[in-house]
């Protein structure tokens, strides 16, 4: 079955806007609560500062990204019955939203292990976890809530460092670090390198060879990846483009989009 794990906001119910909480801060700048809807959202669900957001403080909506099950959750589980037809399910849909959404990260990780010819070995597996996960997002909203979703994770984790390890073999390898806060990774070779879960934040890759390199979890924020060649990373999501720093010269995985941001930086 084939699922669709981009974001298509014109689909939605604008359920990031409103089932999602924020606080004040570098990424926001006010204080919004789980329910209410963003000051920004207009009555079709989209946007009114769209193209202002970094301008106006809403950094963390630039970077965020739903995988899809905005989509999903608005069109499918709900038929296209919005939160402001349906009150009464308002409060269960915003409940459903973010379970869905870890699901559909999920899926586009093992959309990306399928699409490797490393994983042949074990691409039965990846398969059944992938129909797996998308049986979990067709089930009923009362079934969508009681998900295991951590145990499940773990699941399908095992299967994707089994991938990032078959798919990074024969690269050179060096020592993984905790952190690579502020780290000046300037023009090095970063091939197949381990970057699984690691702080990233404000680190220099300017010209750097990060083909093969494994980025699921890895915190990019502010990162600078000017002229980077990030073609062939792993697990490298748009949401994590999205919070980075880039130019015309960093060479993305085809999934991905260059963010229209990176022109104005």
């Amino acid at each position: 079955m084939i699922r669709n794990v981009s974001s298509d906001c014109a689909s939605c119910f604008g359920l990031c806007c409103v089932a999602l909480p924020y606080g004040k801060s570098a990424d926001f700048p006010l204080d919004k609560d789980s329910g209410v809807p963003c000051k920004n959202l207009c009555s079709n669900h989209l946007c009114s500062i769209h193209d202002r957001l970094l301008d106006e403080g809403f950094k963390g909506c630039v970077t965020y990204e739903c995988f899809g099950a905005g989509q999903h959750v608005s069109q499918g589980i709900y038929g296209g019955r919005g939160w402001q037809e349906d009150p009464k399910r308002a409060e269960e849909m915003f409940a459903v939203f973010p379970i869905v959404q870890q699901l559909h990260e999920m899926l586009s990780y093992l959309d990306q292990a399928l699409c490797l010819k490393e994983t042949e070995p074990f691409r039965d597996k990846l398969q059944t976890l992938f129909d797996e996960t998308v049986e979990l997002t067709e089930q009923t909203p009362e079934e969508i809530l009681g998900i295991d979703v951590v145990s499940h994770r773990f699941k399908v984790n095992e299967y994707l460092k089994e991938t990032s390890r078959v798919y990074r073999e024969g690269t050179p390898v060096r020592k993984r670090k905790p952190d690579y806060i502020g780290v000046n990774l300037k023009g090095q070779n970063l091939r197949g390198q381990d970057f699984r879960g690691t702080l990233m934040i404000a680190a220099n890759l300017k010209g750097a060879d990060a083909r093969k390199a494994d980025f699921i979890g890895a915190d990019l924020r502010d990162a600078d990846l000017s002229g980077t060649d990030l073609s062939g990373a792993l697990f490298l999501t748009q949401s994590q483009v999205n919070s980075a720093k880039g130019d015309k010269d960093t060479k993305l995985p085809e999934r991905l989009r260059r963010p229209g941001h990176w022109e104005r930086q």
